[in-house]
């Protein structure tokens, strides 16, 4: 197990009821492992609420094919950004960034322990990273600045930037004209600059709640474990009854495949296997489904372990270790200061 320090700098002042957070590939165990601390913490006379890190748990009406916890696992352990959205709308990670500090203040004034769970990786990111979020292109805009360019030149663009954003311009070459029209579009069209738009991210950064060396990750050391778990995960998916859960979407009308709800993996195969034997009056094939969908699976946990590597202030614990329960709840345990 590798440990290393938080990145931002303003954590070394944490309230003393820490924020803990649990990542990992999809079906890595992180459900039963934060429902473990709970049951921990209970013992100790401390109380613990989960903040979900995941951008398919928003939506109602999507309980299986997103393995959404159970009603009786979130009486017994007060969960958040679960089921806030109707599958129509849509959640950005800015706007999860927001909740999510404000959830971790709220929760922490209840005298208790946040502890953020889930493998939305952008969320994370966006959380210990803090975001900047810049205007797509403007072609007006760029027209006329094109235009300045052609009778200035590059270089007086680059005076004229540096008069703007001096911080930006001192970093670019005169001649640089990509990044030059890039600075001062963003300015013309925010009224911004550069230089402010990403003071704004490293702010928000080091407002990240996460406390220093509490940022743990289930990952395998074998792939074909996690694989065997996807396989398994989506037998029990069909059991209780994701073909009905994503029949009764398609049959509201008012849904369809654009949507970033109906494009979470499990429900863009199966609405569509389903749509495909609809219209070709024939009888779905299951077994061709349960393929499609744990490849699909596969594919996003590669993605999910992908974005972990790149996050090097994880604790790492190895899901498919025999005492992966045991390391996890001994490492987060430490990390609480016991009741008084």
């Amino acid at each position: 197990m590798s440990v290393s320090a938080s990145p931002c700098p303003s954590l070394s002042c944490s309230p003393a009821l820490p924020c803990l957070a649990l990542a990992g590939p999809t079906a890595s165990g992180k459900t039963a492992a934060a429902l473990a601390l709970a049951q921990a913490l209970a013992q100790r006379g401390q109380a613990m609420e989960i903040i979900s890190v995941d951008s398919a748990l928003v939506y109602r009406g999507m309980d299986v094919g997103t393995a959404k916890p159970s009603l009786a696992e979130r009486t017994a352990v007060p969960h958040h950004l679960i089921d806030i959205l109707d599958p129509l709308q849509s959640y950005s990670a800015a706007q999860f960034v927001r909740d999510a500090t404000r959830l971790v203040a709220e929760i922490r004034a209840r005298a208790a322990v946040p502890v953020l769970v889930g493998g939305t990786m952008l969320y994370f990111k966006a959380l210990f990273e803090g975001l900047h979020e810049l205007p797509g292109a403007n072609p007006a805009v760029r027209a006329q600045l094109d235009a300045q360019a052609q009778a200035l030149g590059w270089p007086a663009m680059h005076a004229q930037l540096a008069r703007i954003d001096p911080v930006t311009a001192a970093r670019l070459a005169p001649g640089d004209s990509q990044r030059i029209q890039r600075a001062l579009e963003v300015w013309h069209t925010t009224g911004q600059t550069l230089a402010e738009l990403h003071a704004t991210k490293k702010e928000a950064a080091c407002a990240c709640p996460v406390s220093p060396g509490a940022f743990f990750s289930l990952e395998p050391n074998e792939r074909s474990w996690l694989h065997e778990r996807i396989g398994q995960r989506f037998d029990l998916m069909l059991h209780e009854g994701l073909l009905a859960e994503v029949q009764a979407l398609r049959a509201r009308g008012d849904l369809h495949l654009d949507l970033p709800s109906m494009r979470c993996v499990g429900y863009r195969q199966t609405w569509e296997a389903l749509a495909h034997a609809e219209t070709h009056g024939a009888v779905l094939d299951v077994a061709a489904l349960r393929e499609r969908c744990a490849a699909a699976t596969r594919q996003l946990a590669k993605r999910q372990i992908t974005w972990l590597r790149s996050m090097p202030q994880r604790t790492v614990i190895a899901c498919d270790a025999p005492n992966a329960l045991t390391q996890w709840l001994q490492a987060a345990l430490a990390l609480v200061p016991p009741a008084a």
